[in-house]
């Protein structure tokens, strides 16, 4: 039951993030989509924290989901605070639209699990979330970036992504 659940969420983030560029009009997403595919992503990792924060028992996994919630939050400011100083208004795509509704399936089935089943669940799809989001910001978010502060807050925030991955990945096989 787990596994077609993490696979799920590697379609949202990477296979939307592509599906959206080769639908878009030029070929990429606009900074507009791609300013509110990174805000929907941090919102689906923030309530996916919040979650875990309240129902892990685990010290490691109540730590490492407040961290989500802490750095997505603070993640989402910024790109907030730039689009007020761009004047640039986030646009709703197909890709944001299944980011966020794929985020709501994924709470649902994490709501129903307990333990150490749920503690595995959440850590492994943080790992393969944060594997999926780093792969679209190399591959598609950054690259199809036109506005230039845009561009520099997407590869300033790619380490935080890199550093939750390695911290996913130690909490992860401490669970093993």
């Amino acid at each position: 039951m787990i596994k077609p659940f993490i696979v799920t969420l590697l379609g949202v983030v990477f296979v939307g993030v592509l599906a959206q560029a080769q639908t878009s009009p030029t070929g990429a997403p606009t900074d507009p989509q791609i300013a509110m595919i990174v805000v929907t992503a941090d919102n689906v990792d923030i309530a996916a924290g919040k979650l875990a924060a309240k129902k892990s028992t685990n010290p490691k996994v109540k730590e490492f989901a407040e961290s989500m919630v802490r750095d997505h939050t603070s993640v989402n400011k910024q790109a907030t605070d730039l689009a007020k100083k761009l004047n640039l208004t986030p646009e709703q795509s197909p890709t944001s639209q299944s980011l966020k509704s794929d985020g709501d399936k994924m709470l649902t089935k994490l709501r129903g699990l307990k333990g150490a089943e749920f503690d595995k669940a959440y850590i492994d799809n943080e790992v393969t979330y944060h594997e999926a989001v780093i792969k679209a910001l190399d591959e598609t978010l950054i690259p199809n970036a036109k506005n230039s502060d845009l561009k520099a807050l997407l590869e300033s925030g790619k380490p935080i992504f890199v550093s939750h991955l390695d911290h996913a990945k130690e909490v992860q096989s401490s669970l093993k």
